[in-house]
């Protein structure tokens, strides 16, 4: 079945998208070490990560392939661009919070910095949100699997 290319359904590009991501993260990952699933190595992760998100992509695109063209034309929407910036400045933010002051504040900046991305988020929510998070980050990365960053600067 041939499609022309100005009828795919978003969820086709969108698939296509999450693909080349994970074949790209998949690709970094198993530069390092995979390991296996009782001694895993450093690439491991990307590796699994990469993976699922490529089988994601897929799944998305098939499903796009074959929805029925649209009957309307779909109107564009502009890009997001305060969106991109915001959640592309609290991953930067967590990087750079993270390796001199620690994992609650570098945790906090980053919920509440991408919060903002959302347009209908006032500063409340986004500080609620940020703290819920923090908390859930505290016992999952520090508490339960012992990652070595320490809580409050460095150690």
């Amino acid at each position: 079945m041939r499609r022309d290319v100005r009828t795919l359904d978003k969820d086709f590009w969108s698939g296509a998208g999450l693909v080349v991501a994970g074949i790209v993260y998949a690709g970094f990952g198993a530069r390092y070490s995979i390991g296996s699933l009782s001694r895993m190595g450093p690439g491991f992760f990307p590796v699994a990560l990469g993976a699922i998100l490529a089988l994601s992509g897929v799944a998305i695109a098939v499903a796009g392939w074959l929805a029925a063209p649209p009957a309307v034309p779909v109107e564009r929407r502009k890009p997001e661009w305060r969106a991109w910036f915001l959640i592309s400045a609290s991953i930067v933010a967590f990087v750079a919070i993270a390796e001199h002051v620690g994992l609650v504040p570098a945790a906090f900046a980053i919920v509440f910095i991408s919060a903002f991305a959302d347009r209908d988020n006032r500063w409340r929510q986004a500080m609620g949100l940020a703290l819920a998070i923090t908390a859930i980050a505290v016992v999952v990365f520090w508490w339960a699997l012992q990652i070595q960053l320490p809580l409050f600067g460095k150690q």
